[in-house]
């Protein structure tokens, strides 16, 4: 039995849960999987040589499945050189179901995809810092990952976990859902994080 949460209600999906975006494995194979197992699927941009190889990856991805899926944009010039604006412009013009931006503020993108008809934008905050900073340039879902997940952006005295940053982040955003990700694989740990309001 499905179950409704203000996330599965947001995004057109059976069960709360998102895909990690992960390079070299978010690939339409995968994406399609888990959008037709009733979450979200998660094609991740920089797996893909170029804006034009991901718009193909999202063409094939649509051929797989009929219900939603979202793409990752992982923002890390300093270590990953890429066509970071060209990946948004094809994400906005492909119009996917959510855009995940991770890495870096999220700002300079959510007026272009908002425009653009992609109309969910979440960001995956490594700490309560990122999460306010995304709060603010007007994301639609913050994404709390805690210390555990490794993920780029975190300074030191950063190293808090999950349940925390998540408790935290729960307590000082009232605007946005919060959704609980990393350092979870159990249905005990989704109870908890719906129980504590994600």
């Amino acid at each position: 039995m499905p179950l409704k949460t203000a996330l599965t209600e947001m995004l057109g999906i059976e069960h709360p849960i998102i895909q990690g975006g992960m390079q070299y494995v978010g690939y339409a194979e995968m994406a399609s999987a888990v959008s037709n197992a009733g979450g979200l699927g998660i094609l991740t941009a920089l797996t893909q040589a170029t804006p034009e190889d991901l718009r193909k990856e999202i063409l094939r991805c649509r051929s797989m499945t009929d219900k939603p899926f979202g793409v990752n944009l992982t923002i890390l010039p300093s270590l990953i050189p890429a066509d970071y604006d060209g990946f948004a412009k094809i994400i906005a013009e492909e119009k996917v179901a959510m855009v995940e931006i991770t890495g870096a503020n999220p700002a300079k993108y959510v007026p272009i995809m908002h425009a653009n008809g992609v109309t969910k934008v979440l960001h995956k905050s490594a700490n309560l810092r990122h999460a306010l900073k995304a709060e603010k340039a007007g994301v639609d879902l913050i994404e709390i990952v805690g210390y555990e997940a490794s993920i780029a952006g975190g300074q030191p005295g950063d190293e808090i976990g999950l349940w925390v940053t998540l408790t935290l982040a729960l307590e000082k955003i009232k605007t946005v859902p919060i959704i609980a990700s990393g350092a979870s694989a159990t249905g005990r740990q989704l109870a908890a994080a719906l129980a504590m309001g994600a």
